[in-house]
């Protein structure tokens, strides 16, 4: 029998730190270590995220034959060394100790310095040929930073928040950035006036001279959301998308490409990917789940695969390879049993026939539930393994989520799921979102008018305007952010939403993250009991144990936890 070839990547010591594993090319398993960790956004070397991926594969480190280092490994290779010497078995540190010498016979650990902040690459069959790139400081992703950092979002964490802000405003400081903070090349490349900025040789984001262009001081976190910071939300996010979309051209007729696939920060930003997909040039656009830093994990691997080891690409022409994303760990329902019965909490064990019925029915009349259901997902989106889930035709339900549920801000919006073969009925789109980074607006027949009063409202005054028939996930411009569910990656979630349609004629749920704000998705049973208990849910569904609130033995109401992710 021909030995498998195990290819791990590695992603760690700026944020998101990440593993990545494929065994003969297929992606086996893929995590962040933050959901190990429990500390969010974690930049440590991924000791957990390895044993997973490990554990998941059924291999030791002895059997990996190449690992793959993303993101300034000539700066960070010492430090990688000693932390993986460190991790690795008893038995194995002598063969670590000797990887200059082993390169050509057993590990490779590939080093690409990452010198560029925006690239252009084009693929063909399974090489990547270089094109063109923006170099260091001059970053679009580094841009949007900027304003995060000054209207008082945690940079690398808070740009959504940003975004999510952004239809409150109107963009009355889009000229004044175009005229002093970047100049826009007509073929969508650009420059930045680093006299504004601080990243590339202090500690913050911005300086003065760009405290005095916007009238005043960064915005403090946790201070009132003013129409200011709401307007230069909504400036900013004009002025990228209008960057994103003369590149996308550009790309487009010098390379004659028809489709485009996207990554890094920016390309978290679904409102931009939106706007590509309907007004762009490409037949389709698609978008790495994990398109931050975690991702570049399975990007290096992939590269390791592909270019170093020259093994070609296989494509069916339909579907991804990602598998969904559904890449994390999983538990046997033996395995949570055995946790709920340890720690005393009632539950009832259904099979599907009656779960997903009797589940759809406790959303109908409002409920609030945590769903637990196979593989944690790999990147930033909960996508119907790790979620929170609630009737996105309920009038109330947004406020109820935001305040008691997630402990974030009022204002931001949650995000649709729904059925894949039901998207077009509902949303202005024919397009597959199945990772939850495409923005499509709620067709008109779904919409509601509004009062010449309610038309006239201004900022986060139009938030209890309901907009639609399900006005828990229609943001204020008539947006949202889909999830399209297909039977074929997680057949639970679609069959849930099937029932749920069964009752309501409705084939959408609220979708948002199993978790509190400041706290990183739940990856365990535990995890997941301790958010429920926490906060306001009133059900929570692991697999096929269905726990009550109202059944729960008292809990210990420890405040500490707040403290610990800087809630009020």
């Amino acid at each position: 029998m021909t030995q498998s070839i195990n290819v791990l990547g590695l992603s760690a010591f700026y944020h998101d730190s990440a593993a990545a594993l494929l065994v003969d090319g297929k992606i086996v398993a893929a995590a962040q270590e933050e959901r190990f960790s429990r500390k969010k956004h974690d930049a440590a070397f991924p000791t957990n995220a390895i044993a997973y991926c490990l554990e998941e594969s059924g291999l030791s480190l002895a059997d990996i034959d190449y690992i793959t280092f993303y993101d300034k490994p000539l700066v960070k290779f010492e430090r990688l060394l000693e932390t993986y010497l460190a991790f690795a078995p008893k038995g194995f540190r002598s063969f670590v100790m000797a990887i200059p010498v082993w390169l050509k016979e057993k590990l490779f650990l590939k080093v690409t310095l990452k010198r560029e902040l925006g690239s252009v690459w084009l693929g063909d069959g399974s090489t990547l040929i270089p094109q063109w790139e923006i170099r260091f400081p001059h970053s679009l992703g580094l841009l949007y930073s900027a304003f995060t950092y000054y209207t008082g979002f945690k940079v690398n964490s808070g740009e959504y928040k940003l975004m999510g802000l952004a239809p409150y405003g109107e963009p009355r400081y889009v000229d004044l950035i175009k005229t002093h903070l970047i100049d826009i090349k007509p073929d969508g490349t650009f420059r930045l006036d680093m006299r504004y900025f601080n990243y590339a040789t202090g500690l913050t984001m911005t300086n003065r001279r760009f405290d005095a262009l916007f009238g005043g001081p960064p915005r403090k976190p946790e201070a009132e959301l003013t129409q200011r910071e709401m307007d230069i939300a909504a400036s900013i996010q004009v002025v990228t998308e209008a960057i994103v979309l003369k590149l996308a051209q550009t790309i487009h007729t010098e390379l004659e490409v028809d489709y485009l696939c996207l990554a890094g920060g920016v390309a978290l930003n679904c409102v931009a990917n939106g706007r590509l997909e309907r007004e762009g040039p490409f037949k389709s656009i698609w978008i790495q789940p994990a398109a931050g830093d975690a991702g570049g994990a399975l990007g290096a691997a992939l590269a390791t695969w592909h270019e170093y080891l020259d093994k070609p690409r296989e494509a069916n022409g339909h579907s991804d390879t990602m598998r969904g994303a559904y890449l994390g760990k999983s538990f046997s329902q033996s395995e949570i049993d055995q946790y709920l019965t340890r720690i005393d909490a009632p539950f009832q064990r259904y099979d599907d026939t009656q779960l997903m019925p009797d589940v759809a029915a406790a959303l109908d009349r409002g409920a609030v539930v945590g769903w637990f259901n196979g593989r944690m997902e790999f990147g930033p989106r909960a996508l119907g393994a790790r979620s929170i889930i609630g009737d996105a035709r309920s009038p109330t339900m947004q406020s109820v989520m935001n305040l008691k549920i997630k402990n974030r801000e009022s204002f931001r919006p949650f995000a649709p799921a729904v059925r894949a073969e039901a998207v077009s009925a509902w949303f202005n789109t024919e397009a597959g979102s199945p990772y939850m980074l495409k923005v499509a607006t709620v067709r008109e027949e779904h919409r509601l008018s509004m009062s010449e009063e309610e038309g006239a409202l201004f900022g986060i005054d139009k938030l209890n305007v309901a907009r639609s028939s399900v006005p828990a996930i229609t943001h204020v411009d008539y947006s949202a952010r889909l999830q399209t569910v297909h039977a074929e990656t997680n057949p639970r979630f679609h069959a849930l939403l099937s029932a749920f349609e069964a009752i309501t004629d409705c084939p959408v749920l609220i979708n948002t993250s199993f978790n509190v704000r400041g706290e990183p998705i739940v990856c365990t049973p535990e995890d997941a009991y301790r958010c429920f208990m926490r906060t306001e849910m009133d059900m929570l569904v692991l697999e096929n144990a269905v726990l009550l609130k109202t059944e729960q033995p008292q809990w210990d109401h420890d405040e500490s936890w707040k403290q610990e992710f800087q809630l009020d």
